[in-house]
């Protein structure tokens, strides 16, 4: 049951991260590689002594990965800040990944749509196949 605890406790550490990160991301961070960042998520390892944060940013990968190095280099200031805020014996070192997932689907859902657009171009005028029922009309 210990393992269970942990782990709701990393996830309670982790959801409250994310607040006070997104607060000082946008007030303290100066740095002009960090624009609108969205927090998507922070994962908190068992042992509270690291720290994925997750975002997204518009503007595409090459912004994101721009906005990644800045974050990354503000880590010690941001983790530092965090001590200040947070009411943990230690504070998990940060580490900020660029989530693409949002443009991922995005590309993805314009492929489907240009796909289906593409299908029903090819089948426009054509009668519809017959429909057998599965049965062999020939017996």
């Amino acid at each position: 049951m210990t393992a269970r605890r942990d782990y709701q406790r990393s996830d309670r550490v982790g959801d409250q991260m994310q607040r006070e990160l997104a607060e000082l991301i946008r007030l303290e961070v100066k740095d002009p590689r960090v624009g609108m960042v969205t927090l998507s998520g922070v994962e908190v390892s068992r042992d509270l002594a690291h720290a994925k944060v997750f975002f997204t940013q518009l503007g595409g990968e090459e912004k994101g990965r721009e906005a990644e190095q800045g974050l990354n280099h503000a880590a010690g200031y941001l983790r530092h800040e965090l001590g200040a805020r947070m009411r943990l014996r230690t504070v998990p070192q940060l580490r900020f990944i660029y989530d693409d997932t949002p443009e991922r689907g995005a590309r993805l859902s314009a492929l489907i749509d240009s796909a289906i657009a593409e299908d029903e171009a090819h089948h426009a005028g054509e009668p519809p196949p017959e429909d057998s029922g599965g049965r062999d009309d020939d017996r």
